[in-house]
């Protein structure tokens, strides 16, 4: 029985077997296609030739259109905010030209004119009366935010100083967010929402780049010596940030509904290439209780699936992040220690979906030939794609240096092996 995309979404995500691998490419932040590459595949495969919209400005992530997603056999399709990360409407739309030379649409608040160092500079909300929020380097294609922190008073700062780009969801967010879900479930696919405001500690969100003028904890090493130091503080942070978001979770789910298939909640990174970034008593302690909490309150009262971002050497962890509720995770960076594919489907297979680990993204795509892309492709939709719980996806974005040939050969592995 040939299923739609959404049923197969579905069925996957079930731990049924689905009449085929689901994919997704675009549907959030973390399982994106640079911009540049998204170029690159439209004229492989002799698509209409027009500027790619950034549809996140960030890691400068490609649309990718209806056309090419027939293509890739893509089942998924995002429902991203009004606003984006920079807290810029993305809704208003102008033509810039990268760094690298390349012909973009952009929010109209990112000029991509380089300074004379070749540097481009973004600012919170578009206003330049303010110091820039976020840099691209000369020779970069992706964004990094600047440096703002203030000198820490503990005497001084309050948890609100780090709530304040938390709040209620508005009504004009909401009447976007059911204009565009219903439009994308309209398609056909899972949808796949990243609402925002529910990623505990993210340390893309930490340095506040849609804030003007930040207050509180702001810079990533000192963030993280917070957890340690700070940790009351952090609780309180963590505990407000999950209030507001269980609050705004409610006021989505009686707008959207069952429209929605999965909720991209949260992106924070417990893994580096070797090892993880707190301990097991750590994760424990500071964010499994508001993990567990949110999560709980989204299985009880909405159908929604919930997806959580991680990279790195994450195994050890893997059973808090199950206990605490997550349905999904992401990237599964096989390429990390101790993450082989054949352990982690036989350990949790059965309790998480693997949302990623399709194939590796630092060594196999930016290195390998063609036919090693090919048969790296095979084996891990054989490994990962048993008994379902496997949404075919590569660790983590494909980058701007990924050669187009390598990335064809995995559509093309991907289209073979889904028409047997």
């Amino acid at each position: 029985m040939n299923m739609t995309s959404k049923q197969r979404v579905q069925n996957a995500l079930n731990h049924s077997t689905p009449d085929r691998i689901p994919v997704d490419f675009g549907a959030t932040s973390v399982t994106g296609i640079h911009c540049k590459v998204v170029e690159a595949l439209r004229q492989h495969y002799g698509l209409d030739p027009h500027p790619v919209r950034v549809i996140e400005p960030f890691q400068m992530l490609g649309e990718i259109e209806e056309d090419l997603q027939e293509i890739m056999g893509i089942d998924c399709v995002p429902v991203f905010g009004r606003k984006d990360m920079f807290d810029i409407d993305e809704t208003q739309l102008h033509e810039q030209v990268t760094p690298w030379g390349q012909k973009v649409m952009i929010a109209s608040g990112i000029d991509l004119t380089t300074d004379k160092e070749g540097d481009v500079y973004i600012y919170a909300g578009g206003d330049r009366s303010y110091p820039p929020s976020a840099i691209m380097p000369s020779g970069c294609y992706f964004i990094n935010a600047t440096e703002r922190q203030e000198y820490v008073d503990d005497e001084a700062i309050t948890p609100e100083d780090n709530l304040e780009e938390f709040g209620p969801v508005s009504d004009e967010d909401l009447q976007y967010y059911k204009k565009t879900v219903e439009q994308a479930a309209a398609t056909g696919k899972a949808v796949v929402a990243s609402f925002g405001g529910t990623a505990l500690g993210d340390i893309a969100f930490v340095p506040g780049m849609g804030l003007k003028n930040p207050k509180g904890i702001r810079n990533v090493a000192e963030w993280y010596m917070s957890t340690a130091m700070r940790r009351d503080y952090v609780q309180t942070v963590f505990e407000k940030q999950t209030d507001i978001a269980i609050a705004n979770y409610q006021r989505l789910w009686d707008t959207v509904g069952e429209k929605v298939d999965v909720v991209f909640t949260c992106g924070t990174d417990f893994g580096t290439q070797d090892s993880q970034f707190c301990s097991l008593d750590t994760f424990r302690e500071l964010w499994l209780p508001h993990y567990k909490r949110m999560n709980d309150w989204i299985h009880q009262h909405t159908t929604w699936k919930v997806f959580k971002h991680t990279c790195g050497a994450i195994l050890p962890i893997l059973p808090g992040l199950v206990e605490a509720g997550f349905d999904i995770i992401n990237p599964v960076q096989i390429n990390a220690k101790d993450m082989d594919p054949v352990v982690l489907k036989k350990e949790y297979g059965s309790q998480v979906t693997f949302w990623g680990g399709g194939i590796d993204t630092q060594r196999i795509l930016p290195n390998a030939t063609p036919e090693e892309v090919r048969s790296h492709v095979l084996q891990e939709c054989e490994i990962l794609g048993k008994d379902g719980g496997f949404i075919f996806n590569a660790v983590h974005n494909i980058q701007a240096n990924a050669p187009v040939g390598n990335v064809v050969a995995m559509i093309e592995t991907l289209r073979e092996l889904r028409n047997q």
